[in-house]
């Protein structure tokens, strides 16, 4: 791993010329101290890095040092090709190596098009944080330490084992045959196979996971994307409360993280959206659509809406008097 890190500060050096120990250190996901460590350990092996004192000091390499150091470790390979996939952004937390990756592709690059590669990287964005209307995107938090020990159980074929916090259960201990990784709308999935049956599991559950010795029984090959339809048909014919609701469009994406599936959805006349939606039970769209207050209305069943108007009367009846007193 140092070895990985200290290519990489020489990268970030070579093409972006001088940099600063906090800022080596934001890239590099370390502390400035330990930045510091390595700039010591790459003078004493003989790279030509030196530093500037002053306001606009910093770390440099002499000009025109060179090194052959663009050969990709698996991670880094692996994150440049989950990023060709078309579908691959800051997940299965492969961040640090796609950062490092890239640095070498573009190092391995003729220097005369470096400068115009660099440029270009600066005006295309992904996905950012925030759309037009200021909502941020909502992307679920997995340790990672989950997350690396389930990659590596997902990829060497072994089995891996986990205590897995079902919504309202205790968490409880869980050993799987892992079949591929899947993300969707911020969510990441373990496809599994445990006693024969077919699991899924999201991995923000997961309290702790940890890769086994034996080798997992699966297939030797998989379509991740065919398994995935298949257990989306299913658990969309699974008995779950369905709910045909009017909402604002601002709202729609706060009502998507807290539904369990979208069956159906199409504009209204006035600019509203009406959506078919699965919840757990009734007790979880109470819940859900209470948040929402008067930017969504639930059209179906009739049960859900008694529900919402009996909470609705309890609230108003509890502030319809003013308080007296001091």
């Amino acid at each position: 791993m140092r070895a990985d890190r200290l290519v990489a500060l020489v990268l970030l050096l070579r093409q972006r010329g001088r940099l600063t120990s906090e800022a080596l250190a934001r890239e590099l996901e370390v502390s400035t101290r330990t930045v510091l460590r390595d700039i010591e350990a790459l003078s004493t092996a003989g790279v030509p890095v030196y530093a500037e004192r002053g306001r606009h000091g910093g770390f440099a390499l002499l000009p025109g040092f060179r090194s052959e150091l663009t050969g990709l470790n698996h991670e880094e390979a692996l994150a440049l090709l989950t990023v060709g996939s078309e579908r691959g952004e800051r997940i299965f937390g492969l961040s640090a190596a796609l950062g490092s990756a890239m640095r070498k592709v573009v190092d391995a690059l003729p220097a005369g098009h470096q400068a115009s590669v660099s440029d270009a990287a600066q005006r295309l964005l992904i996905e950012p944080e925030t759309d037009l209307l200021s909502r941020r995107t909502v992307t679920e938090g997995v340790a990672a330490a989950v997350m690396s020990e389930v990659r590596s159980a997902v990829l060497s074929g072994h089995k891996v084992r986990f205590d897995y916090a079902a919504l309202d259960k205790p968490p409880q201990q869980r050993t799987v045959d892992p079949i591929g990784l899947v993300t969707v709308r911020g969510r990441t999935y373990l496809l599994a196979i445990r006693e024969g049956e077919d699991r899924t599991y999201r991995l923000s559950r997961m309290v702790t996971a940890t890769e086994l010795a034996e080798p997992a029984q699966r297939p030797d090959r998989v379509d991740l994307d065919r398994i995935w339809r298949e257990r989306t048909a299913r658990f969309l014919a699974e008995d779950h409360l369905t709910v045909l609701v009017r909402i604002k469009p601002t709202r729609r994406e706060e009502l998507l993280n807290a539904v369990r599936a979208v069956r159906a959805e199409e504009p209204e006349p006035d600019a509203w959206l009406r959506l078919e939606v699965t919840f757990e039970d009734l007790r979880h769209a109470v819940w859900a659509l209470w948040q929402l207050g008067t930017d969504v209305e639930a059209l179906a069943p009739d049960s859900l809406r008694v529900a919402l108007r009996n909470r609705a009367a309890t609230v108003a009846a509890r502030y319809e008097e003013p308080l007296t007193g001091p």
